[in-house]
């Protein structure tokens, strides 16, 4: 079940999001990091009802963000639709033990499904460059790599973004 997060799961959400950045620091991928992805990120993103959280046996195992505001860095990416009516995927994690399951893809399904039920014109996404699994995940899914962007407090290497127009 994928539904709306509560204020109360914020510190469920940040052990998965701790746990997803342990894992991928174990595999020399530095994309998260102690300041990021931090409580007031995830604050904001509740009282915005913008977070979602998927559960599975009763237990929160993951959870993404969906929203129509585009972060400033983006504003330098060449997209394939104008900046106007698009939604954007931020902080997608599955916690390390029930990855590899297909839970990713679901968040996914459920992310594409809202983006046309809401008539946004194109979902967009940045991963980082060393996630080369996140990065098939996406274009697998036919999303499209445009460009780089650079969070400098998470790392020092570029983050793609990616755009899919959505499937009326």
């Amino acid at each position: 079940m994928i539904r709306l997060a509560k204020k109360e799961e914020i510190p469920q959400l940040l052990a998965i999001t701790k746990a997803c950045a342990n894992d991928m620091i174990s595999r020399n991928i530095f994309q998260w990091n102690e300041e990021y992805p931090s409580p007031k990120a995830f604050e904001n993103d509740v009282f915005r009802k913008e977070l979602y959280v998927l559960i599975t046996n009763d237990k929160i195992i993951g959870c993404l963000v969906l929203t129509p505001k585009m972060d400033k860095e983006y504003l330098a990416i060449k997209w394939l639709t104008p900046n106007s009516n698009n939604l954007y995927v931020h902080r997608l994690a599955i916690h390390p033990e029930e990855q590899g399951k297909g839970w990713a893809q679901n968040l996914m399904d459920f992310a594409e499904q809202f983006a046309i039920k809401k008539n946004y014109t194109s979902i967009r996404l940045d991963t980082f460059s060393r996630n080369k699994r996140n990065q098939k995940i996406y274009e697998l899914r036919g999303y499209k790599k445009l460009g780089s962007i650079y969070f400098p407090n998470q790392s020092e290497d570029p983050f793609y973004c990616y755009e899919q127009l959505c499937k009326k």
